[in-house]
């Protein structure tokens, strides 16, 4: 059920996925929903953007068919989505209503978390207030480089060095004031996300935007535990608990049990059929969506991901929903460089590993 929950297969169906039916790995990443980018993101809430080459690519594989790494800039060209700090001090991509409702929940905790760590760099309020002073006056004149906001700092006499401009930018995003919008016109690779300003859009009722955001949450991730819920948020397990089960109980959101554990899920979830082989990128939500990883991956197979617990997740190989490996292209300079290098946690069949390959050299997201 995950597979469908996550957009990465369809119900009852192979689903594009090189499967019974279906050339391996002929639509190895080509979404079946058919939604549009920033409706992938309004599903989910926000996805994890800490490493914004492999959020791009998430995104794309389960949006509609056809769709690229250029369509999903595109999106954050138009303003539909922006990415930036919200829960658990990491970045994520949302559209900025959302982003709005995760900042109204987790924002004054995290902003607390954040001035300790500005004052332990000897940031004081005084200088908090210029920085932010600077960044609006930049940005108001349109989005604008890291590297220049940084600078301007810098001329202002706010030094930057040492962690300092990360974290006032982290303090001002949780302001919100600033946050990652369009690309830079030209660059390698993926090119560069300029920041931009503007007030953050108004959250009426803070408290049911939250609960609609969680109900979409375990839509986008079921058959969910509620405590990962309130992990992924950041906050109390007691009120996340009480707005979940109010979904249940108006029909919004449905109980289920998997291996003797009660889960929620999308009261129209359905099982994908099998769905062979399925590519997802690094830092995807297929991993990160869950705080007990032990549904998504072996203990191989988690060591394979996270190679030396190193922090880096490297992309997925899943065969009917299950993770056996990951992958990865080798990049030089923000492209690809070189053939994709495959590690497997379990041996496959000659057949099934063949499959691997050709979705592999059919990934058309570099």
């Amino acid at each position: 059920m995950r597979l469908v929950a996550q957009g990465l297969a369809g119900p009852g169906r192979a689903g594009g996925r090189a499967g019974a039916g279906t050339p391996a790995g002929a639509a190895a990443a080509a979404g079946v929903t058919g939604l549009a980018p920033a409706q992938v993101v309004r599903r989910f809430v926000a996805m994890q953007g800490q490493d914004l080459r492999q959020v791009l690519r998430a995104i794309a594989i389960r949006s509609a068919p056809g769709t690229t790494v250029a369509d999903v800039r595109a999106a954050f060209d138009r303003g539909e989505l922006v990415r930036s700090w919200a829960m658990r001090g990491t970045l994520f991509v949302a559209t900025p209503q959302d982003l709005a409702v995760l900042h109204a929940a987790t924002g004054e905790r995290m902003r607390l978390r954040e001035w300790r760590m500005c004052t332990e760099r000897g940031i004081d309020l005084r200088l908090a207030t210029r920085a932010a002073e600077v960044a609006v006056a930049l940005l108001d004149a349109g989005p604008a480089r890291r590297s220049a906001l940084l600078a301007a700092w810098e001329e202002a006499g706010i030094g930057t060095g040492g962690g300092n401009g990360y974290h006032l930018l982290a303090l001002l995003a949780y302001d919100g004031l600033v946050r990652f919008g369009p690309f830079a016109a030209a660059g390698p690779g993926d090119r560069e996300q300029l920041l931009v300003g503007g007030a953050a859009p108004a959250v009426d009722d803070p408290q049911a935007a939250l609960e609609d955001a969680l109900v979409r949450f375990v839509g986008a991730r079921g058959p969910i535990a509620p405590d990962d819920a309130a992990w992924w948020l950041g906050t109390g397990k007691v009120a996340v608990r009480a707005q979940l089960e109010r979904a249940v109980a108006d029909g919004r959101l449905a109980a289920t049990e998997v291996a003797g554990e009660r889960m929620l899920l999308h009261p129209a979830a359905l099982p994908a059929a099998a769905s062979g082989v399925t590519l997802a990128p690094g830092f995807d939500e297929w991993f990160l969506g869950y705080r007990d990883r032990a549904f998504t991956a072996s203990p191989a197979a988690m060591a394979a991901i996270l190679p030396g617990s190193n922090g880096v997740f490297r992309p997925m190989v899943l065969i009917d929903g299950r993770t056996v490996g990951s992958w990865r292209i080798p990049v030089a300079k923000g492209v690809p460089a070189g053939e994709p290098l495959l590690e497997l946690a379990e041996p496959l069949s000659p057949a099934r590993r063949r499959q691997v390959e050709l979705a592999l050299a059919r990934w058309p997201h570099g």
